[in-house]
């Protein structure tokens, strides 16, 4: 009997996913279906997305992880996946963007995190379905002293993930069934088999999330933008990203905090340099020259150290100047 197969936030989880299908002797006419939430946390995003979109029979409802990248929302966790994904990761959220936000058969309803009961699920908001931060203060405004869950008085059964249940799932009355048990942080990997309504779940290999956070602290703050970054934006974030045990990421945290002082002692240098090539040039090759406003500033004599570094206020606009004059600056180290 063709079966579906609904999995709880895999999270990444590649291994423990290959282990619990295995464990349900997942078959070809099988129908497998992701509550969603496959990517952010977890070692191998890659591979489970690769699993749901090669294999035929195979259903990914939109979770809040995937609205993420699909939204361009980042914090760390999709920073991380978005360097695991590498080149596919443009790829791959254009694929996100076709994910439906629910699925329904005859047996059973599936949604990420929440649906409100009586409504149509054609007719529900995306918000609520996927569980993003402003369907979640909608839902706790409508149930202030409850879950959702605790209201749903349809008769079909609702499977869903989203918000952890603990090590094992919640399974109240038959019909309400919470899938995430928190696979990415070391607990199980949980899926429910239709239409008998079995459960099925594995163990983590190890807390997922507490490693990739150690793991990709110094790739990820090496793609922000500390060329594009005010000189106090810059200082605030070498103070903040400073308190890491990471010994590693402390040493390149230093090495960028000894970049930006060496470049903002640039600008006696560069102001020097402004006056000296203004003194150089006539008029017309002070229009032709790719730094003309600072020149003009110095001929003119309202150029000097302060107004200078007022003008150059992040390390790339000091790069750019001393390129234009015709000055060796350091760039930032990889």
């Amino acid at each position: 009997m063709r079966r579906t197969v609904i999995i709880g936030d895999i999270h990444g989880c590649f291994d423990e996913l290959l282990e619990l299908l295995e464990k349900v002797d997942l078959h070809p006419d099988d129908l497998l279906v992701s509550v969603g939430d496959l990517v952010d946390r977890g070692p191998a995003p890659r591979e489970v997305v690769g699993l749901f979109r090669e294999r035929p029979n195979s259903v990914v409802v939109m979770g809040n992880h995937e609205r993420k990248h699909v939204r361009g929302i980042f914090s760390y966790a999709q920073e991380i996946t978005r360097l695991q994904l590498g080149e596919r990761y443009a790829e791959t959220v254009d694929w996100m963007r076709t994910l439906p936000y629910y699925f329904e058969n005859d047996h059973v309803r599936v949604v990420h995190a929440a649906m409100l009961a009586g409504i149509p699920l054609a007719d529900q908001k995306e918000e609520i379905l996927c569980g993003s931060t402003s369907g979640e203060r909608e839902l706790a405004a409508l149930f202030p002293d409850s879950h959702w869950h605790h209201h749903y008085t349809d008769t079909k059964p609702i499977v869903f993930g989203h918000h952890v249940t603990g090590h094992e799932p919640m399974i109240r009355d038959g019909r309400i069934f919470g899938l995430d048990t928190g696979a990415c942080h070391g607990w199980n990997l949980t899926a429910l088999c239709v239409p008998d309504f079995t459960v099925h779940s594995v163990q983590a290999h190890a807390d997922h999330w507490s490693i990739a956070k150690r793991r990709w602290q110094l790739p990820v703050l090496k793609t922000k933008p500390w060329r594009d970054f005010t000189w106090p934006e810059l200082a605030e974030a070498i103070s903040r990203f400073s308190s890491t045990p990471d010994i590693a990421v402390r040493s390149w945290l230093e090495t960028v905090a000894a970049w930006s002082a060496e470049l903002q002692s640039s600008f006696p240098a560069l102001a020097a340099a402004a006056h000296r090539i203004a003194g150089n040039l006539t008029k017309e090759e002070l229009r032709q020259h790719p730094a003309a406003r600072f020149l003009f500033q110095a001929r003119d004599g309202r150029l000097d150290q302060t107004s200078l570094a007022r003008q150059c206020s992040t390390p790339r606009k000091t790069i750019d100047l001393a390129t234009a004059f015709g000055l060796v600056v350091a760039d930032l180290p990889e």
